[in-house]
Formats: C-alpha cells, sequence, structure tokens
C-alpha cells in the first residue's frame, strides 16, 4: 500500500541533525546485523532526554556512554581515546577510521561502538540491549517505536494536519489554562474543538497509538506520540476507527477515531456535555511531563491543506 507523498518528501529532507548519521546508522548496522532505525532511535530517545549535565558532559547528538564504559572497567584513565589500551582493558570505544583513536564524540566512533554493542549484548534480542543503555521500561517501549517510525517514514518525517476533518463544521474554543471543577480543582490542559457526534478525528502527525482507552475525565481517548516525544492527546471521542490499536503507527489526516461526548464518569459515561474534542499536547524530558497549549499549532494547522485518509499504515 503507498503511502502518501509527503512522506517520501520527508524521508529526503536534510534539516535534522540526525539526517546526515543515516549512512552512518546504516554502515555499522548493516557490519554488527543491528537494524539501523534501533541505533537512529537510540539516538534520538537519548538526544531528547539528556539531562543539562549530561548535555554539558557530552555536547554533541546522540548517546553518551560512561567514561568508564567507553574506556574500559580498570582503566586507569578513565577518559582514554587510544584504542590499543581502550582494548586492551575491554573498553567498548572503537576506532572506525584507523587512526587510534578512539573518540566519544566522532560520530563513526560512537555510531560504531554502539552498534557492536548491541550486537554483542543483545543477541537476537535489541531490546534487551536498550534496556542495557537505559534501564528503563519507558525507553524501551519509546526506542522501539521510534524505531518503526524511522523505518517507515523516514528520520525526519515532516507534517501535521488539524485533528478534525476540516469538511465537517466545528468551533474551536481555546481555553488552555482556564478553571475546571471535575475531580477537584485543575487547569484545562488543552483545546475543546465543538463538532457534531460522528464528526472524523484524525491524527495530526507521525506517531505511534500509545494509549487507548477509558479515563473518566477523558471518556473514550487516544494518544499518539511522534519521534521528537510530542504526546498528542485526544478525549471525548465517541468511538475509535474500527482497525486502531494501540502501537499502531499512524500518519497525518488518518482517521482514528470520532466525536463525542464521553467523559466524566464511569467507564459508558456520555452527554454530560456537549460534544466535542479535547486536544491536547504535551512534552516529556524523561524526567517530566507537561503540558503547552496547542492553541499556535491549531491556528496553523487550520489554514494548511489537509488528506484525509480512513487506510491505516501498513504494519512494519
Amino acid at each position: 500500500m503507498a503511502l502518501p507523498a509527503q512522506t517520501d518528501a520527508a524521508q529526503t529532507r536534510a534539516g535534522h541533525p540526525q539526517a546526515q548519521l543515516v549512512p552512518v546508522y546504516k554502515a555499522y548496522g548493516e557490519a554488527y546485523d543491528v537494524d539501523w532505525s534501533v541505533l537512529a532511535a537510540i539516538d534520538r530517545y537519548a538526544e531528547l532526554t539528556k539531562s543539562n549535565e549530561a548535555r554539558e558532559r557530552a555536547p554533541y547528538y546522540g548517546y553518551a556512554m560512561d567514561d568508564p564504559a567507553w574506556s574500559g572497567p580498570g582503566n586507569p584513565n578513565p577518559q582514554d581515546v587510544f584504542a590499543p589500551t581502550i582494548a586492551l582493558f575491554g573498553g567498548l570505544g572503537q576506532d572506525a577510521d584507523g587512526d587510534r583513536l578512539a573518540l566519544p564524540f566522532d560520530p563513526e566512533d560512537r555510531i560504531k561502538s554502539l552498534a557492536r554493542f548491541i550486537d554483542e549484548e543483545a543477541g537476537e534480542d535489541e531490546e534487551q540491549a536498550v534496556w542495557t543503555l537505559f534501564q528503563d521500561p519507558v525507553a524501551v517501549e519509546r526506542v522501539s517505536a521510534f524505531a518503526r517510525i524511522f523505518r517507515t517514514f523516514g528520520i525526519d518525517p515532516q507534517g501535521h494536519t488539524f485533528p478534525i476533518d476540516k469538511r465537517y463544521n466545528y468551533t474551536v474554543k481555546h481555553t488552555f489554562g482556564a478553571g475546571r471543577s471535575y475531580g477537584g480543582r485543575r487547569i484545562h490542559e488543552g483545546v475543546d474543538i465543538f463538532a457534531s457526534y460522528g464528526t472524523p478525528v484524525l491524527a495530526c502527525a507521525y506517531g505511534y497509538v500509545e494509549l487507548m482507552g477509558w479515563n473518566r475525565f477523558g471518556g473514550w481517548r487516544i494518544g499518539i506520540r511522534d519521534a521528537n516525544n510530542t504526546y498528542y492527546y485526544y478525549a471525548h471521542l465517541s468511538a475509535y476507527a474500527k482497525s486502531l490499536r494501540v502501537g499502531d503507527l499512524v500518519r497525518p489526516g488518518q482517521v482514528i477515531g470520532y466525536v463525542g461526548s464521553t467523559g466524566y464518569g464511569p467507564p459508558g459515561t456520555a452527554g454530560k456535555f456537549p460534544p466535542h474534542l479535547h486536544f491536547g499536547m504535551y512534552k516529556d524530558t524523561g524526567r517530566r511531563e507537561w503540558a503547552f497549549n496547542p492553541s499556535g499549532y491549531l491556528l496553523q494547522w487550520q489554514r494548511q491543506p489537509q488528506i484525509v485518509t480512513r487506510s491505516p499504515v501498513p504494519a512494519t
């Protein structure tokens, strides 16, 4: 099944810092029988979740090994970059170009080292190697999903769309930050798009379905995450697209559900407010997640052309 034309353009776009690394991922992925997209996904997740301290220690793009792991256990020089000494002490640092230096900030040295580690650590289970690197089940899930996004849509898929089919009547209420009282005092972490029951709701970005199901505030809801760790939250749906499942990849304009008025009670509660889509956006650094106002994005996406499709993304 062919994907929309914008996918091909996204695959060739060279603006993202990782675009120039794709040939390196592929070369060392092939050399060590590691999926190139897993290497890229490890780098992406590591870059998006680096602490300020880690960024100061390793001010280059991607995953940074600890000094003792790179130079070797027992190496008296934890910042050692001389490849023969690193090999002597069993360090992970690799010399990719034959200059006898293993430099953690050199993309080829670093990615070769990462690919070799995954090959030796994982065997047939790359997820086990990802666990060893991050020691975090969330990281394992997201690296796996990012890798599928990269394989299907390219390293930096571009393009978003308004989350409601614009051929239907709708009204946007920009009420991010307003007070809410159901379930206790809280703020409104999104924007409400009022429309009739059954109006198609669309994926607004390239990403994967991270969450589906009932929430007493949001009713039937869907959470989609893109490869930049932005989370898109859709709530109060009347129904989901028939074939949609957790873990599925989605693309902009794909129908994922339909406007409803569910929520504010136990599963099945509906009709406590007019039908609308609650749409929220969240950022996640790996240490905290927070909502931000999606109004600027929605106003931009409203002005753009929109292609609506009911075809799911082929499984990878």
